[in-house]
């Protein structure tokens, strides 16, 4: 796979994670994060994921992936035993956000939160004129049947981290090619945040 081919907000974390590192992708889906990671990177990586049917995909890359649920915790690992910890688009699907994302902060020295923008414009013009529950390229599922639990905005992760004191050190907001820099509450499709625990 080229690197062009790469989905952006892959190629973003790409960028922010040294060569080397060790990372812990929490919900890491079929792997293809982590596998890009330590094959580009040299990056120690470790997954974790629920599904199954994507740990065999996983498994077939040559990876490392525990079969757990994130909303039980990260017990067996050490404090900053990572120096990155992933929730790539899988924050939404967590049932205990704020207790994850503590664990996810106690066990690496910086966590890497991706998730889909849910105040998106095409979003907002979809519950405003259609009176439906919005579907975009972010967000592709129906009401019925999309795994998202938490539906947030750029701006309401930013007051979540506010609220409790956890130090975001660099932000992203992703369109569908490129990143956004004007307005991104309103016209990004996917945020990227790194944060850090509280000194």
């Amino acid at each position: 796979m080229t690197f062009n081919a790469v989905r952006l907000d892959h190629k973003i974390i790409y960028q922010i994670v040294e060569p080397g590192s060790r990372v812990l992708d929490l919900g890491c889906g079929t792997g293809d994060l982590i596998h890009f990671l330590a094959k580009e990177k040299d990056a120690k990586v470790q997954g974790i994921e629920l599904s199954e049917e994507a740990i065999y995909k996983c498994v077939e890359k040559g990876l490392s992936v525990f079969h757990s649920d994130i909303d039980s915790g990260l017990i067996e690992y050490p404090d900053k035993s990572f120096d990155y910890v992933i929730l790539n688009q899988s924050m939404q699907e967590v049932k205990k956000v704020d207790f994850v994302l503590k664990e996810a902060l106690r066990v690496g020295k910086k966590v890497i939160v991706g998730f889909p923008n849910f105040a998106f414009f095409r979003a907002r013009l979809c519950l405003f004129f259609k009176g439906l529950a919005p579907v975009t390229l972010s967000l592709p599922y129906r009401w019925y049947n999309t795994p998202n639990l938490h539906f947030l905005s750029i701006s309401d992760f930013k007051n979540f981290c506010a609220e409790k004191n956890i130090r975001v050190l660099e932000t992203y907001f992703l369109g569908r090619r490129r990143l956004i820099h004007v307005l991104p509450n309103l016209l990004a499709l996917n945020a990227i945040f790194v944060i850090q625990s509280p000194l």
